[in-house]
């Protein structure tokens, strides 16, 4: 009997940190990348994710590390609705030179970081802009199912916010230029 209970016992430790080890394999495989924007106004980090939208993360952390957002602007901000930025032009119509197929997965959540694109008339695919991308300020389900959001804010929406409410043109372009001034990947 005893050692029916010491068999026992080393079989419970035995599951016991199997469960374990696969916990923390499991912990492992959902962390997602997190991008650092900092601003004139602070940092916003954004949780990527790759699940969701690979090909739209991918190009986005090759832009991040080749430094393509380094010194861009936050050319559009309308309050309770975005914040956008990544066009080298500063005015809406830069891009690379190239579109991103469509992944759309993700809901348009507050925080939610997403993909610009060309309207339907001239993208019936709905493929998304190369390099501009947008924050939702609020919850915009009228925007699910037809842009590529690809990770969400996990820290500085207040700094978003902040963004959204200086002072704009009648194109809701910033009077004053607010900066990228840098983007990078957070170290683990």
């Amino acid at each position: 009997m005893r050692y029916l209970t010491i068999i026992l016992s080393a079989m419970l430790l035995f599951v016991a940190g199997c469960k374990e080890k696969e916990a923390k394999s499991e912990e492992k495989k959902t962390e997602h990348p997190v991008v650092v924007l900092e601003t004139d106004f602070g940092n916003i980090e954004i949780e990527l994710r790759p699940d969701a939208a690979p090909k739209t993360v991918e190009n986005f952390i090759k832009l991040v590390k080749q430094g393509f957002y380094n010194g861009l602007t936050f050319h559009r901000v309308i309050p309770g609705f975005v914040i956008q930025g990544g066009d080298p032009k500063g005015d809406g119509t830069g891009g690379p030179g190239y579109t991103i197929p469509a992944e759309i997965n993700l809901k348009h959540t507050k925080g939610a970081v997403a993909m610009a694109r060309l309207p339907d008339q001239v993208n019936p695919r709905r493929e998304s802009s190369g390099n501009q991308f947008y924050i939702a300020l609020e919850d915009l389900p009228q925007l699910d199912g037809a842009y590529t959001v690809f990770g969400y804010v996990i820290k500085g929406m207040d700094v978003a916010q902040k963004i959204a409410s200086v002072p704009r043109d009648q194109r809701d372009k910033p009077l004053k230029p607010v900066y990228i001034k840098k983007a990078y990947l957070k170290k683990k």
